[in-house]
């Protein structure tokens, strides 16, 4: 296994990191972990040199915490890093994050938790959480022993990220969702290098896009056929991130012991600037054929917004298009970001008054997006 750099810790990352949200289950049921084959899988990543482990208060029910639990028992437990991370939409009052992190370090059976991040940061999340004093919390949860290291995991804009990791010297990571098909989209390229500038690790999750970017549709499919170096959709994916120094570790939340050996296998392939010339132009190509399936031409170029309203009009044409061209299990990923979102910035919020599409470069008919993007997310 291939490691790398944590930021400006004392500590060697796996370039692959185990999440531990797509456990195989049983009977279709997420909160029913397929518990010897999930810790079978977990134990032979961990034996071929996966020292990260990443999970969530809401992963599988809350099972997935106790599942890492029981596959750490016999000796596991000295060769991993665990991150979890407190559920932000749920604290209501400061009480809240003791009740969490006691919580997770019961289900965890660790008396220490490693890196502790806060979950799914967006604007409204974030600054409720720093009203509620969460900054200074976290010094005393690092203070008494009970956290290693905190960061945060993230879906929002770069600027709102920009805000996060100004606000707080003891940022040691930061996770976002970062892809070849997703550059600009968040924190994109943009922030995965502003953090990493500032001495944070950076934990990179959807490389695939949910699995999206494993299985494309055949057009892309050619694309990737007709290349002279032989690698399956997924490895082009993993490799293009593990190509660029800036990131610290690369998640993948594997359902079966076959995705174990592939990826691990990929991470031992890995290196920065790995990828010639050519393999990166190929990537364009590929990056601009997603490009062409999706259904509204929006670029994201923020010539929109402000909204009188609220409404975050690019986010939500990016949601929007991106379900739309990967499909599959990103229909759902993208449902819930929207569902994320404060209720004045998703689509519903449009009031249709067109200030934004006298704006737009595109000449796009936002007004009559707005309401179908709505109904797309909330079926």
């Amino acid at each position: 296994m291939n490691c790398r750099r944590f930021g400006t810790l004392d500590f060697q990352v796996s370039a692959l990191g185990f999440g531990c949200m797509r456990l195989p289950v049983l009977g279709g049921e997420t909160s029913r972990i397929n518990e010897p084959l999930a810790i079978e899988m977990l134990r032979t990543a961990i034996d071929h040199g996966v020292n990260y482990l990443d999970s969530a208060y809401p992963y599988h029910g809350g099972n997935s915490e106790r599942l890492i639990a029981k596959a750490l028992q016999g000796g596991y437990r000295d060769k991993v890093k665990v991150a979890t991370k407190l559920p932000s939409w749920a604290v209501q009052e400061p009480a809240d994050f003791e009740r969490f992190l006691d919580e997770q370090r019961g289900r965890l059976q660790a008396d220490r938790i490693d890196f502790y991040l806060l979950h799914n940061l967006q604007a409204g999340f974030w600054r409720r959480l720093r009203a509620l004093g969460v900054l200074d919390w976290l010094e005393a949860a690092r203070a008494s022993g009970r956290v290693g290291h905190v960061g945060f995991s993230f879906h929002d804009s770069f600027d709102v990220f920009a805000e996060i990791v100004e606000a707080y010297r003891g940022w040691a990571l930061c996770q976002i969702q970062y892809n070849y098909a997703n550059e600009r989209v968040q924190a994109g390229t943009e922030g995965l290098r502003y953090a990493a500038e500032r001495g944070l690790a950076v934990v990179v999750m959807e490389p695939l896009l949910g699995g999206s970017l494993a299985s494309p549709p055949e057009p892309i499919r050619a694309l990737w056929a007709a290349a002279p170096s032989p690698r399956t959709p997924a490895e082009w994916a993993l490799q293009w991130l593990w190509n660029k120094p800036e990131v610290s570790a690369v998640l993948s939340g594997m359902s079966t012991m076959a995705q174990v050996f592939e990826n691990v296998a990929s991470a031992g392939r890995s290196a920065v600037g790995s990828l010639t010339d050519g393999d990166l132009k190929l990537v364009e190509r590929v990056r601009a054929a997603y490009e062409a399936l999706y259904p509204v031409p929006c670029t994201r170029c923020g010539y929109c917004m402000p909204c009188p309203t609220g409404v975050n009009i690019p986010v939500n044409m990016q949601l929007y298009s991106d379900a739309v061209a990967f499909g599959g299990t990103h229909v759902q990923l993208n449902t819930n970001l929207y569902r994320g979102l404060p209720e004045e910035a998703r689509a519903g919020a449009c009031t249709a008054c067109r200030a934004c599409e006298e704006k737009c470069p595109q000449r796009i008919a936002v007004s009559e997006w707005m309401p179908r993007i709505h109904k797309h997310f909330s079926r």
